[in-house]
C-alpha cells in the first residue's frame, strides 16, 4: 500500500527532520535503553486529558520514553497542568484527529496527518519501538497495515485477547477483525495466541481449543473441519474441540473462532455483564449501603465485561507492535497498555511471532499439495 505523505508533522525546514519537542527536562539517562512509545494523544472517549495523565505517569513508573501525537497547541495545553520534569516525555504534531463517528477508510484517506498515522510512522521510521492508542480499532488497523505490514501468512490484523476475567489465562482470537475466515486464518489465530500467551504469561506450554457447537472431531462446518486438521499437524499444544462453556471456565489458553462469532460473544459478555449489574443493584437496593451495592456491580463488571478490565492488547499479525486499548480507558488502564507495548519490545514478541508463523506457512503449504 502507497505510504500516505506526512510532511511537516516534525518542525522544521521542509524535508528536514528536527527532534521533536520536549516536554521537561530529561533525566541523565541512557535514552538508547528506554523502550520507546508513540502514543495517540487524541484515542479514547476521555481524550486527551487521560491519556496524557496515564502516558505521563506511565514514563514515571515503567521508565518509558513517550511520543505524545496530536495537536501540539491542545497536548501541550494537558501537560502544562502535570509534573513532567526530568521525564522523556515530548509532543509530535498531528494536526489531523480521527473521531468514532467516521468511516475508518475514508478518514485515513481524507487525514493523512491524523494521530495515529503519526504515531505508526514514528515506528516505520525507527524513531519509536511501539505505538498505542485508544481510539478508533478499525483506523489503528489501517494505519498499522499502511506503515508497518504483516507478518507471514498474515492477510489482515487480528484481535484478540482475555475474553472475561474469570479466566484471565484464556485468550480468544479473533474478536472482529477476521470475519468469514479460512481453515489457514485459523491456525494463524492459535500460533499467534500461543506465542503472545508464552510470552506475556509465561505459560511454556499454552493449550489450544477450537471453539465449536461440540468436542467430537468431525463436527462444524467445512471451514472449522479443515482448521482442526491443520491444528492437529501444526505442532501446537491442541487439545482439540471445545464448546463456548470453556471460555469462562477456562478450558484452554488459546480459543480459536471466526472473527464474525468472536465478537458476537464479545459484544454478548459486555451486555450481559451491564445487564446483570444492573439487576444486582436493583436488588440490592436498601439491603446494603449504596457505596457497597457499588463496589459489588463494580467488580462483577470487571469479571464479565472485557471493557471494564484494565489494559488492553496488541494488534496481532501487524509486522510492529502495535496496542489497542479500551474506548472507555482512563489514565491507570492507559498505563497498562503502554506496559503491555514495553512488555512487547522487550521480549522480542514481534521476532518470535515471525518465526512461528513461517513455520506455520511451511504446514499450511504441505497440506495444500497433499
Amino acid at each position: 500500500m502507497k505510504e500516505s505523505s506526512n510532511a511537516g508533522m516534525w518542525a522544521g525546514a521542509r524535508g528536514q527532520a528536527k527532534a521533536p519537542r520536549k516536554v521537561g527536562v530529561a533525566k541523565e539517562r541512557e535514552a538508547a535503553k528506554l523502550v520507546r512509545v508513540a502514543v495517540d494523544g487524541m484515542g479514547g472517549d476521555y481524550a486527551p486529558a487521560e491519556i496524557v495523565k496515564g502516558s505521563v505517569q506511565a514514563a514515571r513508573d515503567l521508565g518509558v520514553e513517550i511520543f505524545l501525537t496530536g495537536p501540539r497547541k491542545l497536548l501541550e495545553a494537558e501537560l502544562a497542568e502535570i509534573d513532567t520534569a526530568n521525564l522523556p516525555v515530548h509532543v509530535v504534531d498531528a494536526p489531523d484527529v480521527i473521531k468514532d463517528t467516521e468511516h475508518p477508510i475514508l478518514a485515513v484517506m481524507r487525514k493523512p496527518k491524523n494521530s495515529l498515522a503519526v504515531a505508526a510512522k514514528l515506528v516505520k521510521e525507527g524513531k519509536a519501538d511501539a505505538m498505542m492508542s485508544a481510539g478508533s480499532t478499525g483506523a489503528l488497523m489501517l494505519c498499522a497495515y499502511q506503515y508497518l505490514g504483516t507478518l507471514p501468512g498474515v492477510d489482515r490484523p487480528i484481535i484478540g485477547g482475555p475474553f472475561i476475567q474469570f479466566a484471565p489465562d484464556t485468550f480468544v482470537l479473533d474478536m472482529g477483525a477476521n470475519v468469514g475466515c479460512q481453515s489457514s486464518h485459523m491456525l494463524n489465530f492459535a500460533v499467534t495466541g500461543s506465542v503472545f500467551v508464552k510470552k506475556f504469561l509465561g505459560i511454556d506450554q499454552p493449550t489450544v481449543g477450537l471453539l465449536n457447537v461440540g468436542t467430537e472431531e468431525g463436527k462444524g462446518n467445512e471451514v472449522v473441519k479443515e482448521a482442526y486438521s491443520l491444528l492437529k499437524e501444526s505442532g501446537l499444544n491442541f487439545i482439540g474441540n471445545v464448546e463456548g462453556m470453556a471460555i469462562p471456565q477456562g478450558g484452554a489458553n488459546v480459543i480459536v473462532c471466526d472473527g464474525f462469532v468472536g465478537n458476537i460473544m464479545l459484544k454478548f459478555s459486555e451486555g450481559l455483564g451491564k445487564s446483570i449489574s444492573q439487576w444486582l443493584a436493583q436488588e440490592l437496593s436498601g439491603k446494603l449501603a449504596a457505596s457497597e451495592v457499588k463496589r459489588i456491580t463494580t467488580e462483577l463488571m470487571k469479571l464479565v465485561s472485557p471493557a471494564e478490565s484494565a489494559g488492553g492488547a496488541p494488534i496481532w499479525g501487524i509486522d510492529g507492535v502495535a496496542v489497542i486499548g479500551h474506548g472507555s480507558s482512563r489514565a491507570e488502564q492507559i498505563v497498562s497498555c503502554i506496559k503491555e507495548a514495553k512488555l512487547a519490545v522487550e521480549s522480542d514478541f514481534i521476532g518470535t511471532l515471525r518465526e512461528e508463523l513461517e513455520k506455520a506457512q511451511k504446514i499450511i503449504s504441505v497440506n495444500n499439495d497433499g
